[in-house]
């Protein structure tokens, strides 16, 4: 992933039980502010999500768009790119998940955007830093909530 901005923290959770909030798309807008709508589109065979749609709405930033998602085989994380956008030229992502001790993970949140709007290099890495803190924020909450 080129210029990216990577994030982590630590959650007092289990692996698998925090992989299992971000695999519940359909929750998303329970706990995820800027959610207005998720749908998925398409599940593997374990009935997570690998293609879904998003509707958000973060205040001056609106977007309708699709992701790609890829589970690891080792129960471990997620990555997901972007299929379509109305604002978006590009977006690639990820959680990684490693066990620290029992009920403890640390996740670590990887994040690269492109916007169809011309945008100053620093200021993307800025809001990439904001909505990265926002997620793994909203993320613990959920998990440790």
């Amino acid at each position: 992933m080129a210029d990216h901005t990577e994030q982590s923290i630590v959650m007092n959770a289990d692996v698998a039980d925090i992989l299992a909030v971000i695999a519940d798309f359909d929750a998303y807008p329970e706990w995820v502010t800027a959610a207005r709508e998720v749908n998925v589109v398409e599940r593997d065979a374990q009935g997570r999500g690998v293609h879904v749609t998003f509707v958000l709405d973060a205040g001056v930033l609106a977007d309708t768009y699709e992701l790609r998602y890829v589970w690891d085989d080792d129960g471990a994380g997620v990555s997901w790119t972007l299929l379509s956008s109305d604002l978006q030229r590009a977006q690639e992502g990820s959680y990684r998940l490693v066990q620290q001790v029992p009920g403890s993970t640390k996740v670590t949140y990887t994040l690269m955007v492109d916007l169809r709007i011309p945008m100053i290099s620093q200021l993307k890495r800025r809001a990439e830093k904001a909505i990265t803190e926002t997620a793994l924020g909203e993320l613990k909450k959920r998990v440790e909530g």
